[in-house]
């Protein structure tokens, strides 16, 4: 019972700071209230018992990415008066565009189940589990892809480095 008020409690604050990051007329307030959207789908995630998928998702959203954002915030120094203003029309034209993906998505989820996670298994968001289905089915796409993450890193590291003449 407990969890379903914990779930409206995580929704409310979800839906307020999008809709903040997007009233919000100050870029670090909207970066604030994006890392505060991203903490409380961390908490939905830990409600659908997969902790490891609401791990992931604060180091990379809320820790690296938003990071990233206000630095990039920080260096642009954006100012209200040197930013160019979107004429009236190009607004109305945004308005309505949004509100037809909207009714394209709601008629899309409109007759799709609802989406639940299966009973069969409790623990099937655990750490554990993942690293047993990883290594015991999935473990040459494993390495494969951790030998490509190699590759990236030493050709990132090799076009960053200056020549030396």
């Amino acid at each position: 019972m407990m969890i379903k008020y914990i779930f409206y409690f995580l929704a409310f604050v979800s839906v307020f700071s999008a809709l903040m990051v997007v009233v919000s007329k100050n870029p670090v307030h909207c970066v604030l209230y994006l890392i505060m959207c991203f903490f409380s789908i961390a908490g939905h995630y830990i409600l659908l018992n997969a902790q490891f998928l609401a791990a992931v998702h604060v180091i990379v959203y809320a820790g690296a990415i938003m990071v990233l954002f206000l630095f990039v915030i920080m260096l642009l120094n954006l100012n209200t008066q040197s930013e160019p203003h979107k004429s009236t029309w190009l607004k109305f034209a945004a308005a309505i565009t949004s509100g037809l993906l909207l009714v394209i998505l709601v008629g899309t989820l409109k007759g799709s189940e609802t989406m639940v996670m299966p009973l069969g298994n409790p623990n099937a968001g655990l750490i554990k589990n993942l690293g047993i289905t990883l290594f015991k089915d999935f473990l040459l796409p494993f390495e494969v892809s951790s030998i490509l993450f190699l590759v990236a890193m030493v050709g990132a590291v090799m076009l960053g480095k200056k020549e030396i003449k």
